[in-house]
């Protein structure tokens, strides 16, 4: 028997090694605790069905197979995508065909070890708390029921369908299309292997638009990086920019719902920058009204624009699914996190790495300046910007010893700069009068702490973390 104390759903879902906890009867026996859970509690008004999706990673399609072979001999009614799909076209198609659920087979940026299941919700968002919860305690609760796929779908049970087609649809009517097309800009997308490779050559079919995508091929070991946004993992397309400029380079990580990007000269740009450019460009040139929702991770520049344009803002802990709990309140124009998830008004309340770069397609259609002159206007208007993070191990045991003097008993000051403000909801943030600001907060299943830190120069920023080191170094000695 398994031993189902190992399988744990953290956000969106559950993730582990392949051929060790990321088996075919584990995945199996999460699909039949689906199937329960569901049913003891069907969502009033959803459709008695699923979509089912999967990434480009090692056994991806035979995985997603399997659940759907399980779902559908629970009498539930499957779509189960054709080719390799965005993990946020699953979610739109959740919302969009008022499905229960959506069950996506993906480890998005992790390396190419892992897999795992994400699963979203009706609404076409992060699953709740509640729901991972229940499905864990249906672990093994009953005999796992499946089905070969080949029966289910001659009984009509799965329907196997490429939902690309309408799902990028669904983002040109999102976007100003009209304008994007016109223009003759270079575009590279950089998908690291991942599973957004090839959608913008689709999307830009047509148009005046040239689109280039890197390292696009299928490889299941990503290149032998792990698929995240982040500039160790843009080395060779920026040399390659270098020698080929693009008006912007995209990247999307693993299942392709963040972001992260280079301007056309190959230089690394921060998920902050590209945030505040799409906020000033919602704000100024599509004149759009709404509330403005960040994580507490993301830079202070968004609160600095919120206040010059007098829009209200909201600020949420780590992780997209508590931005996703103030989008279905309403009245939310985007929400934003430091890792690269972006999310818009008028769609689901997910983040979409694809739509977020067709955004981007927009505004330089509409702005036609570079992205270099673009953020030389934010940094004159709101000052310089300056951002790292370190990850380090921290005991888990002295962890709450860490928060705890972090948030009563802080640091007078910040470097040279006294501490004017404390915020201790997830983990426990610094402000200082000068602006700058230090951030400890605990991974919630490994002895890791982070350590985050924005100030206007990037010596302050290394200063910052360095500060924020040695008091949880000391801590952790006591």
């Amino acid at each position: 028997m398994p031993d189902l104390s190992q399988i744990k759903f953290g956000t969106d879902g559950w993730r582990a090694i392949i051929g060790d906890q990321f088996t075919f009867t584990n995945v199996k026996l999460v699909a039949q605790a689906i199937a329960d859970s569901f049913r003891n509690s069907p969502i009033s008004g959803c459709r008695k069905g699923f979509v089912v999706g999967y990434d480009r990673r090692f056994l991806s399609e035979e995985f997603a197979r399997s659940v759907s072979e399980v779902l559908s001999a629970n009498d539930w009614n499957i779509i189960l995508t054709k080719i390799p799909t965005p993990t946020p076209a699953i979610s739109w198609l959740v919302k969009k065909s008022n499905s229960m659920a959506g069950v996506m087979i993906t480890a998005s940026h992790n390396p190419s070890v892992l897999n795992g299941l994400k699963l979203k919700s009706h609404v076409g968002g992060s699953a709740t708390a509640e729901l991972c919860q229940s499905i864990e305690k249906n672990l093994g609760k009953s005999s796992v029921k499946s089905i070969t796929l080949e029966s289910a779908v001659k009984q009509g049970r799965v329907v196997v369908r490429n939902i690309l087609p309408e799902w990028f649809r669904q983002i040109k009517k999102l976007v100003n299309f009209d304008s994007i097309s016109k223009t003759k800009m270079r575009f590279v997308h950089e998908p690291l292997y991942g599973v957004g490779a090839g959608c913008f050559n689709q999307l830009l079919k047509g148009t005046n638009c040239e689109v280039e995508t890197i390292h696009g091929d299928h490889d299941p070991s990503f290149g032998g990086i792990s698929p995240e946004p982040v500039p160790r993992n843009y080395g060779s397309t920026s040399k390659y920019l270098r020698k080929k400029p693009a008006d912007f380079c995209l990247v999307t990580d693993g299942d392709a719902d963040r972001i992260g990007g280079m301007d056309g000269q190959g230089r690394a740009l921060t998920t902050h920058q590209i945030i505040c450019l799409l906020l000033r460009h919602f704000i100024v040139n599509r004149k759009s009204k709404g509330r403005i929702v960040k994580a507490l991770t993301t830079t202070s520049m968004v609160d600095k624009i919120c206040d010059a344009y007098g829009m209200q803002m909201t600020v949420t802990g780590v992780g997209f699914k508590y931005i996703c709990e103030e989008m279905l309140k309403g009245d939310v124009l985007m929400g934003f996190e430091e890792s690269g998830g972006i999310g818009f008004q008028g769609y689901v309340p997910e983040r979409d790495g694809i739509l977020a770069g067709m955004m981007v397609l927009e505004m330089l259609a509409v702005e036609r300046k570079s992205i270099k002159s673009m953020i030389s206007e934010l940094n004159r208007k709101f000052g310089r910007h300056h951002y790292g993070r370190i990850d380090t191990h921290f005991p888990m045991n002295k962890r709450s010893l860490l928060m705890r003097t972090c948030a009563d008993d802080p640091p007078l000051r910040l470097l040279h700069s006294g501490v004017s403000e404390v915020h201790s909801f997830d983990g426990v943030k610094l402000v200082a009068t000068d602006g700058s600001w230090l951030m400890w907060r605990g991974s919630g299943t490994e002895p890791v702490l982070r350590i985050y830190a924005e100030a206007d120069n990037e010596i302050k920023v290394q200063s910052l973390l360095r500060q924020g080191k040695r008091l949880a170094d000391k801590l952790a000695r006591e």
